[in-house]
């Protein structure tokens, strides 16, 4: 058995969450409740399903990308992670995308990953290849019962009969597919192809499903040859269609795209093709295993978590000093406004609103005692509206 402190067992429970990869990447649906956006522009708010509940925080960064913001009782799809926060010793979910549960966990997974890609550079027009001109060979990742696969070996004998087509055969639909394509394409990547077709048929968005897989999606970025997608028909639209070098409308319009005219071809110039093919593929997995090493250290070392909690502390600071700052103003409002009228009670004109008069010498002197008065002397009387003179009688 082992004694910990409050802060100690908090950051035991904040580590183990982290350490939790579900928890990291996860998507929950749920009603929008108790919704508050601070001044600072980080919004506060709860997601509930019946009476269930959990407390979430969204940082201004991403609010600033809604085109609004929710409001109680929406009901909403929410993606982030979930942590443990030390301070206040609670588990939060940390939203990094929002959107209207009506438009469906597939649609939105879809939108998320895009974005995330994005920011990513994995859509940057700068890195598209351009397809080579004379390839010597062509590598097809499809499925090898499908018609698309025959229909793009007919246009390739057709067009360009001297290229070497390397067939990389995959599943591309159902539970398993996406590892299969994957490892097709890094197959190929072996193979010393100088441009690779992803493709099958059309079919419903369901169907289709298998590519918009992230690890597809980062197969085909690493790939060390120009990749032309030719997924689905003309207006199917897939994510690596966006991270393809080039994206054809169908599996036959991709084995036209990458088949040249045969009076173009120079056997020496798809050697040289062939070499560098093998060099940039060398290359490029010397930089994807160091990048991975280099990124593993610095998620373990990486200060963002920190920042955020440390984000929260402050929000929490400002609530409570600007509740302590009201607390103290209104106490001394309230003290003033007990002087103020113990004052008036003590004031004169107090005194002649109750009917009683003041008298006063010519001098303004206060006259207390009728003793000190001689007849035939003159004073001056103060009443409630006025004064007027008077004259002591013997």
């Amino acid at each position: 058995m082992q004694l910990l402190t409050v802060s100690q067992l908090n950051t035991y429970l904040h580590d183990l969450l982290d350490a939790d990869d579900l928890l990291r990447d996860i998507w929950v649906e749920g009603e929008i409740s108790s919704f508050s956006r601070h001044f600072s522009g980080h919004c506060y708010f709860t997601l509930k399903e019946g009476e269930a509940q959990i407390g979430a925080v969204m940082w201004k960064s991403t609010a600033s990308r809604l085109a609004t913001l929710p409001v109680n009782g929406e009901a909403v799809l929410a993606h982030g992670r979930v942590a443990f926060y030390e301070v206040r010793g609670q588990v939060q979910l940390y939203v990094d995308m929002l959107r209207p549960a009506g438009i469906g966990l597939l649609q939105a997974q879809f939108e998320r990953l895009k974005e995330r890609l994005a920011a990513d550079g994995l859509f940057d027009p700068s890195r598209k290849r351009p397809l080579p001109l004379l390839p010597h060979r062509i590598g097809i990742v499809t499925s090898p019962t499908g018609a698309a696969l025959q229909d793009m070996l007919n246009i390739l004998r057709r067009r360009y009969p001297l290229a070497e087509v390397v067939f990389a055969p995959c599943r591309v639909q159902g539970a398993g597919a996406a590892d299969t394509i994957i490892d097709a394409l890094y197959a190929l990547y072996d193979t010393g192809v100088d441009v690779i077709i992803v493709a099958r048929g059309g079919g419903a968005a369901e169907d289709l499903w298998t590519f918009n897989d992230e690890q597809v999606a980062r197969a085909v970025f690493a790939s060390p040859v120009p990749v032309v997608s030719g997924v689905g028909h003309e207006t199917d639209t897939t994510i690596i269609d966006f991270v393809a070098d080039v994206r054809a409308p169908t599996p036959s319009a991709a084995a036209e795209l990458v088949s040249p005219d045969m009076v173009e071809l120079l056997d020496d110039i798809a050697q040289m093709r062939n070499r560098l093919s093998a060099a940039m593929l060398q290359h490029l997995t010397g930089a994807r295993e160091a990048t991975a090493h280099l990124k593993l250290r610095l998620d373990l070392r990486s200060p963002e978590s920190r920042i955020r909690r440390d984000r929260q502390r402050i929000d929490e600071l400002m609530r409570r000093a600007a509740s302590m700052l009201e607390r103290r103003l209104s106490l001394a409002r309230a003290h003033l406004n007990g002087t103020r009228g113990r004052l008036e009670a003590l004031s004169p004109r107090a005194t002649l609103e109750r009917g009683y008069a003041i008298v006063q010498s010519p001098d303004g002197a206060l006259i207390t005692d009728a003793n000190r008065l001689a007849p035939d002397d003159r004073v001056e009387i103060v009443v409630r509206r006025g004064r007027f003179h008077a004259r002591v009688e013997p």
